[in-house]
């Protein structure tokens, strides 16, 4: 019923979102030129790739403040653009080994060619030491599913090896978790957090480039380096000992040197009766660690509501990306121009026209966050300590990577059919000729991968539209092959550089969807919500009751 309410609303209050006053002046309208100067400032050598705590923050956070001052946004943190953001960046020195023993031969493990290996607590040396190893399947303990891979073992002072992704995504199952769509239980943050949760010392995901959605040249550019997480009170007493990844070579001789056989104990984790298995062999690794205090900042600009100013719509982008590696022989600068200097174009262009129409009847709040590469650490940060209220929050809108190769029949929505905002982008895309459709790639779990994410568990209803694959003229598989190549070769490297040979129409286009959804909330009374069934409802529910 309430979401029959909502289509009526919608059907009523259309005209009345959009219509504007004849003597309005028209609002600026996105620009591509602007577009692509703004993304060919943000992921120029410079900006040095926009690492968080790097001379590349400086200009970045600079550069999106003028831009908001320009656009005539207001502070949003009293008389501050910025908030500060504690986060801690710790570095593993040298190529720390990893050595299996208790077989008939040890294994030594190398870093980088056989794993990655880091710690997250705040200290200069961390180690695990004969630390027994133990296959728990998924790492999974889901008591709402009837699922616990931990169920009947003691973990504490361990070390556990985890399969990647969840079972659904291996079955293709749409009974076993959500089938081919990724949960949270798949992703390798969770995995992390709940072996710590089970008192283990160390844990290891085993890395197949399939179900974790990237090949490990990703794993190896992502884990290496300085490593930022939130700076914490405890310097992380209740974190993991030791965290890492396993190549899938690397798993294959960790199983063989303990003659148990891979393939089936990976077939036997798919079903919740799984009993995890212990190796009956040992782990050793000691990792020295560089620790460096650094203070980040968020951007975050306001426009106030002419009605209702203490209600919030959010548009939000992540301005960082990996920064520089001198060790790289030749152009170590990971530029990050789409992943997400385009976002944080978007972002720029959208504030700059809402400032230049008419004011909102809500408020509406630009966000630009810190630290996503890290582990969506400043739009954690700004969840934990908002600058609005976000029982407040009435919804928003996330982009992280917009559309470069040209309009679109489709536009696709991360995580569709979770909330009431989809309704909106619906009625917002008629007016463009194109309907909506369902993540692409649902195995790889997205909808857990950007800022939207730490929102929307805290209850406020997000959207995460990305770029659509039918190409209106061109075609799905032109678009399909474009975005594989970047996937398998540009993301996360140094080749992710700004291209003179973009073309910016489905970027404008796309922006002034979002543009036009963010009305239909903006200026109406309407509260959408998350649609039952999903996870965050309860929370917003509660929320909302409470206020």
């Amino acid at each position: 019923m309430k979401n029959m309410l909502l289509t009526a609303a919608l059907c009523t209050g259309l005209v009345a979102c959009e219509e504007a006053p004849k003597t309005e002046t028209a609002p600026y309208q996105v620009s591509d030129t602007a577009l692509s100067d703004h993304i060919k400032t943000l992921a120029s050598d410079a900006f040095g790739g926009r690492a968080p705590g790097t001379p590349g923050e400086e200009l970045t956070v600079n550069y999106i403040t003028t831009a908001f001052k320009t656009a005539g946004l207001k502070p949003a943190n009293g008389d501050s653009y910025v908030q500060s953001v504690p986060l801690v960046s710790i570095q593993v020195k040298g190529a720390p080994s990893l050595t299996i023993a208790g077989g008939k031969t040890a294994l030594n493990l190398a870093f980088k060619t056989d794993q990655i290996l880091w710690t997250r607590k705040e200290t200069s040396s961390a180690a695990i030491a004969d630390s027994e190893l133990v296959f728990v399947g998924y790492g999974i303990n889901a008591p709402e599913r009837g699922w616990n891979d931990y169920e009947g073992i003691d973990v504490k002072g361990k070390t556990v090896v985890i399969l990647v992704n969840d079972p659904g995504y291996a079955t293709q199952d749409d009974a076993l978790f959500n089938g081919n769509s990724m949960t949270y239980y798949g992703r390798w943050t969770y995995k992390f957090e709940e072996a710590a949760r089970q008192g283990a010392a160390g844990a290891l995901v085993i890395h197949e480039t399939k179900p974790a959605a990237y090949p490990w040249t990703t794993v190896e550019n992502s884990w290496t380096g300085p490593l930022f997480d939130i700076a914490r009170a405890d310097k992380g007493a209740n974190l993991l000992d030791i965290e890492g990844w396993l190549t899938t070579e690397a798993t294959s001789a960790l199983f063989k040197a303990a003659g148990l056989d891979r393939a089936a104990l990976s077939k036997a984790a798919l079903s919740a009766d799984f009993k995890a298995v212990s190796f009956n062999l040992t782990a050793s690794a000691m990792i020295e660690t560089e620790i460096q205090h650094v203070t980040s900042r968020n951007v975050a600009g306001l426009i106030e509501g002419s009605t209702n100013p203490d209600e919030y719509f959010i548009y939000m982008a992540h301005w960082d990306h990996l920064g520089t590696d001198p060790t790289i022989d030749g152009d170590g600068i990971y530029n990050g121009a789409h992943d997400n200097a385009t976002g944080t174009a978007g972002l720029i262009e959208l504030a700059k026209q809402f400032a230049s129409g008419d004011q909102p009847k809500r408020s509406v709040l630009f966000l630009a966050v810190t630290a996503e590469e890290q582990g969506l650490l400043g739009s954690a940060y700004y969840a934990a300590n908002p600058l609005v209220p976000l029982v407040q929050t009435v919804g928003g809108i996330n982009m992280d990577g917009l559309n470069l190769y040209g309009p679109t029949n489709d536009v696709t929505v991360v995580g569709h059919g979770n909330s009431e905002l989809d309704d909106l982008l619906t009625e917002a895309a008629k007016s463009q000729n194109r309907v909506l459709v369902g993540d692409h790639s649902p195995e790889k779990g997205y909808f857990y991968r950007s800022d939207h994410f730490e929102l929307s568990k805290l209850g406020v209803p997000m959207l995460y539209p990305n770029p659509g694959y039918d190409h209106k003229e061109k075609g799905r598989a032109y678009v399909e092959k474009i975005a594989a190549y970047y996937i398998a070769n540009d993301y996360h490297t140094p080749s992710d550089e700004f291209d003179p040979n973009w073309d910016f129409t489905g970027a404008v286009e796309d922006l002034q969807l979002y543009a036009k959804t963010g009305r239909l909330v903006i200026n109406s009374s309407l509260w959408p919500n998350w649609k039952d069934g999903t996870e965050f409802k309860t929370i917003r529910d509660t929320q909302r009751a409470g206020k």
